[in-house]
Parts: C-alpha cells; structure tokens; sequence
C-alpha cells in the first residue's frame, strides 16, 4: 500500500532533517509499521479511519523528526501517551539501540503497541500501562505527541528527565504557536522548526533542556 518511491522520500526527508540516514531495511519496517497502522490499528479503533491516505506524512515522518531535537541518539526515550505507538514506535526502528518506553493509561491501547512490536520484530521497545504523572524511572528523552497541552507535558517531564535529559512536546502544524508556555525553574525552552518539504506542511516542536540539575521538583532516585 505504502511502498514506491513517494513514501521512501518522505521518510528519507525526515530522517535526514533528525541527522540520520535510513536503511532500506529501517525504510521498510516503517513502511511495514504504517501498513499495521492502516489495517489492523484503524479496525481496532486505534487511529481514524480518515488517516489512511496520510499515514506516512502525519504519523511515520512526523514522529521521526522528534529525533532532530538531540544531536546522538539518547540511551532511552519515553513516549508520553503512545496510543499505539507514535512516536514512539518509529523513533524505535530509527534508533535500534535505544530502549524505548511507551506509556499510556489505556489497556487496550497498550494491547494494540504490543501487537504492532510483535509484529514488527522490535527488540528495543516495551510498553507500561499507567499514568504519566505517577513516578517511576529516569530517561534521557521524553516525547510528547499531542497527549498533553503544552505546559502539562513540561510539569509531567520534568521529574522523569535524566541530568543530561530533554523532553520534546509536538506542537502544531502549519501555523506557528503564538504563545508558549514558561519554562519550568533549572529548564530552558527552544523551538524547532521542521519546513514544509520534510513534511507536507511547516510544523514545531517545543523542546525543554535542563539547566540546573539541583531543581528541587525533580527525583531521580
């Protein structure tokens, strides 16, 4: 369905915009990945129905620019309210060597990023089912996909970011945000912008880096 040239572009471009270069056999797992994505996960309610004909560019591609918000792939990333997976699945086929983390309260969405990790093969992805704001662990990089607005994804990374860590909340498309949120104390706040041309229109990304590993919300024990 998803296989030709147009799609391997697509995702050729976001890959390139996150600092790395896809393999063939990367290319074709994400193809594989949007395939599930369109079939079994829209049956089972998982994504809409009306997302077909747009699944590379506004769910593989997208999730894949997350990654231009670090310079080397991180050790670990957690994906705050994964659904089935986004962006957490394809961050996990461009990084093989990084442990992956989905969280999200749902059951039966969880069920669902399960299959799609049996089926894909992934060896470097597990899937939690709880809160986000409910501790638990430590990561490098935490990805936020339109599960929380803004400032509440800040004020749920902050105490679950490594020293060295940075959270990356997705922002909107094709108009740029007029208003963003104050960065937390110890953090600073920076916007990426991903061009039309890697995706099929403008989009941001808020990223938070620490700057003061002493501030006192956080408990990295």
């Amino acid at each position: 369905m998803f296989h030709g040239k147009h799609a391997y572009d697509r995702l050729d471009r976001a890959a390139s915009r996150a600092g790395s270069d896809l393999t063939q056999s990367q290319r074709e797992k994400l193809v594989q990945f949007a395939e599930w994505l369109a079939t079994e996960a829209t049956d089972a309610g998982g994504i809409g129905p009306e997302e077909g004909d747009r699944l590379i560019d506004r769910h593989i591609a997208d999730s894949i620019v997350f990654a231009a918000a670090w310079d080397e792939a991180p050790a670990d990333i957690l994906d705050v309210g994964s659904g089935v997976g986004l962006p957490g699945i394809p961050l996990a086929v461009l990084h093989p060597k990084t442990a992956v983390t989905l969280l999200d309260r749902s059951g039966e969405r969880c069920r669902l990023a399960r299959r799609a990790i049996r089926v894909l093969g992934l060896e470097n992805v597990l899937v939690e089912q709880r809160d986000a704001l409910q501790p638990g662990g430590c990561w490098e990089a935490i990805v936020f996909r339109s599960s929380l607005r803004p400032a509440a994804a800040l004020e749920a990374a902050l105490p679950l970011m490594g020293d060295q860590g940075r959270a990356v909340i997705g922002l909107s498309r094709s108009t740029k945000p007029d208003q963003l949120p104050d960065a937390p104390p110890g953090t600073s706040l920076d916007l990426l912008r991903i061009d039309e041309g890697v995706l099929d229109s403008p989009a941001w990304l808020l990223r938070m880096i620490l700057t003061d590993t002493r501030t006192p919300d956080r408990d990295t024990s």
